[in-house]
């Protein structure tokens, strides 16, 4: 038996969440992970982006270098995450000197050319006057993946810190697949060509008349499509151009967009709510060509999320209140309370779950196993029945049934009564006989939660990846931070 070596049982320590309610302290390691897969370069319900970026730049001496360095490459290419894994990896260079692993942790956390250029504007910025020697290596070892087509694209001659700037401090060793395009970029020779902006440009720079220049985009358009050459993202973000300048085009631009292999393709960090941002913008029309679009968006934000795990007798919740109106990656398009009911709904489909939404109060939704995620998720706000209070303690005094799990899609900012749900969650579990698994799924990332309590699972992010961690919380309950701590520097 263990004498003085015992299983640690320090309970979460209570603070005030940033609505002025009880709540409780993340461990700093869960704090910074939901900090980096929730939060875009915007202004929050809550919180601004300066504030966002002073709380990252205070949590980051509270957690090991090491960590944060993995945390920041889990983010960046596992997750989507841009800006706010820019500040961390600037921030990082005053941790990362010395560490065997800092060269290495420069390289990966670079997924395009431009993170560099964006990692080196905010490091300048800071005050930062030469770059850290590990950065410089990194940088330099970076550049090994990227072609021609990637260096063109993403010279960035329009910034104050230009790929031309990059290559001139850290002197990239050229390599077969881009030995000509580094020299081309040092002498300014290098272009665009095979970019959807640079053939469109072209089409309008050399046309004579306005339906010659009309042929020419079609012409493009049919082209890219047709030769696969347009990326996947672009492909969703040009879907209303495609319809009005090549609407013959868009039924095989809808297959690509439904292609499974293109959607789980680990070089595709399209993240589901953009197939949600456009729906909203084409179900508002009553076209043919819009309908047939609006449903393939559908579909593809389904085959996005396919790895949504099947969890029997669960509860799915979605906040419905007030501070989930704000937006998600700076879109007026899409809210956060969207996110969550898109999420929500498909698990609820694929675990035949029962479904709630909470704000001031809480109810139960009915609905079908086949109906569309898109449109429940698009009307969840507008139809709210439930107020735009946040208060936690009406899940546990509405659910009527004992459940083994309660996934919960929040901001986890609960303030309404100012006590956090603990005492009702106790209530609940005596009611009912039930000791349900918490999944607490944090939108927001302001770094604190609402329930302590064993049994309770702490997630974040809008990353579909999310649900592959979610599968391993029941026998793993650090799973997310687990997960990156697996990350290889």
């Amino acid at each position: 038996m263990a004498l003085f070596n015992k299983v640690s049982k320090k309970k979460s320590k209570k603070t005030k969440n940033l609505a002025g309610g009880q709540a409780y302290k993340m461990s700093a390691e869960m704090k910074l992970a939901s900090m980096l897969l929730t939060s875009f370069a915007q202004d929050q319900y809550y919180r601004s982006a300066k504030d966002t970026f002073k709380d990252l730049v205070n949590t980051l001496p509270q957690v090991d270098p090491e960590f944060a360095a993995k945390a920041a490459i889990f983010a960046r290419t596992e997750y989507g995450m841009r800006s706010i894994t820019h500040v961390l990896a600037a921030e990082l260079a005053a941790y990362a000197s010395g560490k065997a692993w800092s060269k290495s942790f420069y390289d990966k956390v670079i997924f395009r050319p431009d993170d560099m250029l964006e990692i080196m504007a905010y490091y300048y910025a800071k005050g930062g006057k030469t770059l850290p020697n590990a950065m410089k290596k990194g940088f330099a070892k970076s550049f090994d993946r990227f072609d021609a087509y990637q260096l063109a694209k993403y010279r960035g001659n329009s910034k104050s810190v230009k790929l031309i700037d990059v290559v001139n401090l850290v002197h990239p060793k050229p390599t077969g697949r881009n030995e000509k395009a580094l020299k081309n970029l040092v002498d300014d020779e290098l272009r665009s060509q095979n970019t959807w902006e640079a053939k469109l440009t072209k089409a309008g720079q050399t046309a004579k008349s306005d339906t010659e220049k009309a042929e020419l985009k079609k012409a493009a358009w049919a082209e890219m499509i047709e030769s696969g050459k347009i990326g996947y993202f672009a492909l969703l973000r040009n879907l209303r151009n495609i319809a009005e300048q090549a609407p013959a085009m868009i039924d095989k631009a809808l297959a690509i967009l439904t292609d499974p292999k293109r959607i789980q393709s680990p070089r595709n960090l399209v993240m589901p709510f953009r197939y949600l941002v456009a729906f909203k913008q084409f179900n508002k029309e009553k076209t043919a060509i819009a309908r047939k679009i609006a449903a393939a968006l559908d579909k593809a934000i389904e085959i996005s999320c396919a790895n949504a795990p099947a969890m029997e007798n669960t509860l799915i919740v979605v906040d419905n209140s007030g501070s989930m109106c704000s937006p998600v990656a700076g879109s007026e398009h899409m809210q956060c309370s969207e996110m969550g009911a898109a999420f929500g709904m498909i698990l609820a489909k694929n675990s035949n779950a029962d479904l709630m939404e909470f704000g001031t109060n809480a109810r139960y939704i009915q609905y079908n196993l086949r109906d569309s995620v898109t449109s429940f998720a698009a009307d969840f706000h507008r139809k709210n029945k439930v107020g735009h209070g946040t208060d936690f303690k009406s899940i546990f005094k509405t659910a009527k049934k004992a459940y083994d799990r309660i996934v919960i899609f929040s901001d986890m900012q609960g303030w309404m009564g100012y006590y956090a749900p603990g005492n009702s969650l106790k209530d609940y579990q005596k009611h009912t006989g039930a000791n349900p698994y918490i999944y607490s799924y944090d939108l927001r990332g302001y770094g604190t939660m609402q329930f302590p309590e064993n049994r309770v699972f702490c997630l974040a992010g809008f990353s579909d990846k999310v649900f592959d961690i979610m599968q391993l919380l029941e026998t793993d309950p650090r799973a997310l931070v687990n997960k990156i701590k697996k990350v290889q520097l």
